[in-house]
């Protein structure tokens, strides 16, 4: 597996035209675009388009990031009702037609894909028309759109070691995963961070994350445990959601206090934050000592980059229970504490509570996860796309 820093580019054609392909989740999105903006820093002419699903949230988030992006009509097979899967066939195949009209207009010279269904129609017909594809698998278990893409594919981009059991070993170049830039960049102070939240400062604070939709586990746990919530006045939450929750969650810290919230904060429960959707996530990790979250490739490596301690709890409804894996990688060397999605209701927030009170283990966590930082991602992933064009 190469893992050297790429030479310098050379050779380039004035404005190279590149197709960025996937999408369907935050964890595919953010790193996408951090690609395509590292692809910009390099050379500023090119020209990047972007394909990702009808309906799904790269249609809104990568056009805010300033970038056009054009649907696919692609959906996701059920693998529980097989018989649901006609109209999905369908619209692999129109996805495919359209994926051909849209290399008969753009005329990319490489594609990129960033994992989820909608990269494999748009990188399949790529391949058939003999333009170099790259792909970025985030996990630590290879998904199966990239399993099947691996094989006309010219370069993987990979996070984790030992994926030489899902992809050629010769194409193989260890990156680590493209993390949204603005955690980067200018360093947030406690206070400033615990301000924009209306907290304290002084008190030790933990940060619950569900992903960008959410996860019904975590806001469950939460709900169910307002009661020690309160009973804890001396820890901080910051609660986010997902949005298909808030009002879900709004509605039981009403019920439990008999006062309404106000706005991202209960009168009752001033030790307690909750938002659907946090968007300064530098903001959130300067607050926080320790974090509660799901085990997606892209939040991990937010964690390994900032050294955060971090409680895993996987979703369980991941093709191939890929986020069990991903954790597993972590708690295995020392670097996060792992609690099933069955067992968070019960154990969770009793972890919680007595690991961000436990200053050895707070720093013992924190100095084994650096240890798996791989920076500078997005701007490796760029150079070996460009690469591809030369």
């Amino acid at each position: 597996m190469d893992t050297k820093h790429t030479e310098n580019i050379k050779n380039l054609p004035s404005s190279p035209r590149i197709i960025v392909s996937g999408g369907g989740t935050g964890g595919h999105i953010f790193p996408a675009i951090s690609i395509a903006n590292a692809l910009k820093e390099l050379c500023p002419d090119a020209d990047i388009l972007f394909v990702g699903a009808e309906g799904r949230m790269e249609m809104q988030r990568v056009p805010d990031a300033g970038y056009r992006i054009i649907g696919l009509p692609v959906a996701g097979f059920d693998r529980k009702h097989l018989w649901k899967n006609v109209s999905v066939l369908i619209k692999l195949l129109k996805s495919q037609a359209k994926a051909r009209r849209i290399i008969k207009e753009f005329h990319p010279q490489v594609a990129v894909g960033v994992g989820g269904y909608a990269s494999g129609p748009m990188l399949k017909a790529c391949a058939s028309a003999n333009i170099p594809t790259l792909i970025q698998e985030q996990n630590s278990y290879a998904g199966v759109t990239n399993k099947l893409l691996a094989r006309q594919a010219y370069k993987i981009c990979v996070a984790y070691e030992g994926m030489e059991r899902f992809f050629p070993a010769e194409k193989l170049i260890l990156t680590g995963n493209p993390v949204r830039q603005n955690l980067l960049g200018t360093p947030v102070t406690r206070e400033e961070a615990a301000t924009y939240f209306g907290l304290d400062a002084q008190k030790k604070t933990v940060l619950i994350l569900g992903g960008s939709l959410g996860a019904r586990t975590l806001n469950r746990t939460m709900e169910a445990g307002l009661r020690t919530i309160l009973g804890h006045p001396e820890i901080q939450f910051i609660w986010q959601t997902g949005k298909i929750y808030i009002d879900e969650v709004k509605a039981a810290i009403t019920s439990f206090t008999g006062e309404p919230m106000r706005n991202v904060h209960s009168p009752s429960l001033p030790n307690l934050y909750v938002s659907d959707f946090i968007k300064d996530m530098s903001m959130a990790y300067a607050a926080s000592d320790l974090v509660v979250s799901r085990a997606g490739a892209g939040s991990i490596s937010e964690f390994c980059l900032l050294g955060k301690p971090v409680i895993l709890v996987p979703s369980p409804n991941v093709a191939e229970d890929h986020q069990t894996k991903n954790a597993l990688a972590l708690v295995d060397k020392g670097a996060a504490i792992y609690v099933k999605d069955a067992d968070a209701p019960t154990q969770l927030l009793d972890t919680a509570l007595k690991t961000v009170t436990d200053e050895a283990q707070l720093h013992k966590l924190s100095e084994h996860i650096i240890r798996l930082a791989l920076p500078n991602s997005a701007n490796l992933i760029a150079q070996e796309v460009l690469k591809l064009i030369e």
